[in-house]
């Protein structure tokens, strides 16, 4: 059943009112955009607002197009998700268990220590304070953070979101297309999308049209979140994109404009258990790159992102012809606003 539109309005206007949201509101039903706005200030000092067309960071939503990128490497037969890591990266790992493969670090489940333990780190931007932000601008950059420390489990064992794991999907990813990742993932994904206003932009030379992350000091106080992450973004997190170019993503993905029916079948296979339950009893599991929310047979496929100064969730409910897209630049209003929304739609 459709979601009544005025009831969704006065809900979104309400939760604003009561938490002002920064960034774009976008829900489509049936083929049809039901909802598009925006709110609050892409540049604060300068009071310009956020509009539909503004480019906002993804932070960790990224992590899909990393797996789109591994998934059509494995197409091309250039690999495979059972390769080996050690088989596929030329880089010394002396304390990796030698059996991690593609698909343990496509589903976190690989084991291996994390550059950011999201389980015992409270600040992403603590992580800069003996590591200059300013210093990490490359995939290669990330490994000493996390290259010699020892293994977490074994392989397989469980699930345990997992950054470093995606920069090492990065690598591959360099080593196997002989290309710069930030530059194969514009040539391969985002051109084929036709998602003209995406890309990995340095935090210190942001494009036009592209909203500042802000971190709240005090009641009346913001500043940039532009000491508080890498220069730019790699395979882990850190693209930029708009509203309109993430329903091209959605679609060309579906369509099998990105990977064929066969591939793209197994990225969005729910291989592990997140040990999360979600809206309604759904079961959460991760695939390639992608939360999905199970209930009954319907699958709900989600893209999440939270950096400082970034808040970023994209779904696709395939059954129910239902897309979703939140966009924030700033953090604590979001999951209010996001679940807010949300609850119309029972997912």
């Amino acid at each position: 059943m459709a979601v009544h539109i005025a009831d969704l309005e006065r809900a979104i206007a309400k939760q604003h009112e009561k938490s002002p949201f920064s960034g774009v509101i976008w829900v489509k039903e049936q083929s049809k955009i039901v909802f598009a706005k925006s709110y609050g200030f892409a540049n604060r000092s300068e009071a310009i607002p956020n509009t539909l067309n503004t480019r906002f960071a993804t932070a960790s939503g990224t992590k899909t197009f990393t797996s789109a990128a591994i998934c059509q490497l494995v197409e091309k037969n250039l690999l495979t998700f059972d390769t080996l890591l050690k088989d596929c990266l030329s880089i010394p790992f002396s304390t990796f268990d030698p059996a991690i493969s593609v698909h343990h670090l496509l589903t976190h489940s690989s084991g291996i220590p994390d550059y950011f333990d999201e389980a015992g780190m409270d600040d992403y931007e603590d992580l800069w304070k003996e590591r200059p932000m300013y210093s990490v601008r490359s995939l290669e950059n990330f490994l000493p953070m996390f290259q010699d420390r020892a293994m977490e489990f074994a392989p397989g064992e469980k699930f345990a979101y997992n950054n470093a794991g995606y920069i090492l999907l990065g690598l591959i990813v360099e080593q196997v297309s002989k290309l710069c990742f930030q530059e194969y993932v514009e040539a391969n994904i985002f051109a084929v999308c036709n998602m003209a206003d995406s890309g990995f932009f340095a935090m210190d030379c942001l494009p036009p049209c592209t909203a500042y992350g802000y971190i709240q000091k005090s009641d009346r106080e913001w500043r940039t979140n532009f000491y508080a992450l890498p220069v730019i973004g790699g395979s882990d997190g850190g693209a930029f994109t708009t509203i309109g170019d993430m329903e091209k993503f959605w679609q060309a993905l579906m369509t099998h404009q990105l990977l064929s029916e066969t591939i793209l079948k197994q990225m969005l296979t729910p291989y592990i258990s997140t040990g999360k339950q979600g809206r309604n009893g759904a079961s959460i599991y991760y695939g390639y790159g992608l939360w999905i929310a199970q209930q009954g047979e319907a699958l709900f496929y989600h893209m999440f992102g939270g950096d400082p100064g970034v808040s970023f969730y994209s779904g696709m409910y395939p059954d129910r012809d239902i897309q979703i897209t939140l966009m924030g630049n700033i953090v604590n209003p979001f999951t209010d606003m996001r679940d807010c929304i949300m609850t119309f739609y029972h997912a």
